[in-house]
Parts: structure tokens; C-alpha cells; sequence
């Protein structure tokens, strides 16, 4: 009992996170295709708190007040590939560090409903993420939310990325946003190193 008292007193752990990423692609076009779960998830936060959306770094963003420290959200506008063009004069504006960066991504390397946090690492093919490390100089120490989307059976890549999910994902879907977003809010109200413990090898369905 003892123990248990102590560890929720204690401090965050990690850096604390300032800014959250949600990465996708603007236009209706691409709204709701599986490279677009980061814009998702970001909407679900701000829907939950109240939030409203203003334009500004390329993008849409939002300031999230929170009683430990605010946090600023950003959906870049830039299209996937130059999303670091976004994310780069928030971080100068607000004065960010890549380590105070969420970034919430669609994961190929994770079956579909499966989350995972990560702190830096490189892009694994995933242009958002090289885009957003070339335009911070390089550094590449931001967290990320993975949220796995799983890989075609065949076909192209960049077509399915770039598609709808398949029905029966469809149903699963909003379970799968909401986990994410709790996932975010685990990260900012117990740090990223604590969250990890919680939210990685989470699966939805």
C-alpha cells in the first residue's frame, strides 16, 4: 500500500510534453483514409475539451490550457510529406523542444488498433516523420504515438495508406481514435516513460 502511495505522488517522468502532432493530409479527399489517424485523434481531443481551431504555421492549431502546463495542438496543412514545414515555426513560435513533441502517426509496422509510444528513433519510411526531423535540424528525439494501421495483403503502399478502411475497420474505428487520445492525454498527465508502460502492446481489437 505504502508503495502504491508513493508512486502516485511522484513527478511525471520524462520530458514534459508541449505540443501535439496529429499528422495527416488536408481536404476532404483524404479525410478519414488510414494515413489520416492523426488528424482523428487530434480532433477527438479537441471535441472532448472543448477546443476550437484556428489557422496559423501552415496549419490548424489550437492552445490546450491543462492544470499541469498547457499544451499546444497542431494539424498541419501542408500535406503529408512537408509537414515538418508546419511543425517547425510552432516549435520556434512557442519555443518547443523536439523532445516536449508528440507526434501522433499512422504505423504499418503495427496491425490495425494497436498502439505504441516511442520516444525518437528515426522515420522508417514514414515522410511526415522525415520531413518533421529535416525541418528541426536533424533531430529526431519527438515522441510518437503509433497507431498501427497494419500493411496490405497486396497492392501498393502508398494506395492504401492513401484509402479508406475496410468496413470491418470501420466499426472498430472510433474505439481505436478514442484509445489514442487517451493514450496523448496518459502521456501528458503521467509522462511519456510512464505512459509507455500502460499504453505500448495496447490493442483495440
Amino acid at each position: 500500500m505504502a508503495a502504491e502511495k508513493v508512486a502516485k505522488q511522484r513527478p511525471p517522468i520524462g520530458p514534459r510534453i508541449r505540443a501535439v502532432v496529429g499528422l495527416g493530409n488536408p481536404g476532404s479527399k483524404y479525410a478519414g483514409t488510414r494515413h489520416n489517424i492523426g488528424f482523428l485523434v487530434l480532433d477527438e481531443l479537441v471535441r472532448r475539451h472543448g477546443l476550437s481551431w484556428q489557422s496559423k504555421f501552415k496549419g490548424r492549431w489550437s492552445k490546450w490550457h491543462r492544470p499541469n502546463g498547457d499544451a499546444v495542438l497542431l494539424q498541419p496543412e501542408t500535406f503529408m510529406n512537408l509537414s515538418g514545414e508546419s511543425v517547425q515555426p510552432m516549435s520556434a513560435f512557442f519555443r518547443v523542444a523536439p523532445p516536449e513533441i508528440l507526434v501522433v502517426h499512422d504505423e504499418l509496422d503495427l496491425p490495425f488498433g494497436e498502439l505504441r509510444l516511442k520516444v525518437g528513433g528515426g522515420h522508417a519510411g514514414h515522410n511526415g516523420l522525415r520531413s518533421i526531423g529535416q525541418q528541426l535540424g536533424g533531430d529526431q528525439r519527438f515522441v510518437r504515438l503509433r497507431v498501427g494501421i497494419g500493411r496490405p495483403v497486396k497492392g501498393d503502399v502508398a494506395s492504401y495508406v492513401l484509402g479508406s478502411f475496410l468496413p470491418e475497420e470501420q466499426g472498430w474505428l472510433g474505439q481505436v481514435v478514442d484509445a489514442a487520445a487517451d493514450a496523448v492525454e496518459r502521456a501528458l498527465n503521467d509522462g511519456v516513460l510512464d505512459a509507455m508502460n500502460t499504453v505500448n502492446g495496447t490493442r483495440v481489437c
